[in-house]
């Protein structure tokens, strides 16, 4: 698997002194170009967390799976709510299929 960034949707997080990928990522992997947007040091080195998917608050990044299992279209995006995760996957036919993750409460309940 590998981490996509579409730098025609990135805005760098603008205004914010990092990119919340740069500030999420567990290996320090992602960074902002000098054009500002985001952007990946080195591919093998990622460990496919999927922090940075989930932490994009313009769905500019997306885990793209591995060709043998479904060529180079298929892809795992993630949107952050308040109270859920909504992750979206696109087949390598371009189906797409939504999974709703409710958010636990801290609290336990």
């Amino acid at each position: 698997m590998s981490i996509y960034i579409d730098e025609n949707i990135c805005n760098g997080c603008k205004g914010l002194a990092e990119a919340r990928c740069e500030r999420i990522c567990p290996g320090d992997l992602c960074y902002r170009k000098e054009n500002t947007k985001a952007a990946i040091r080195d591919q093998s080195a990622c460990w496919t967390c999927a922090c940075c998917v989930k932490e994009c608050p313009v769905q500019a990044i997306e885990l793209r799976l591995p060709f043998q299992i479904s060529c180079n279209a298929a892809s795992l995006k993630a949107q952050l709510k308040r109270n859920r995760t909504i992750w979206t996957i696109k087949d390598a036919s371009g189906q797409v299929e939504e999974y709703v993750i409710q958010a636990r409460s801290l609290k336990g309940d």
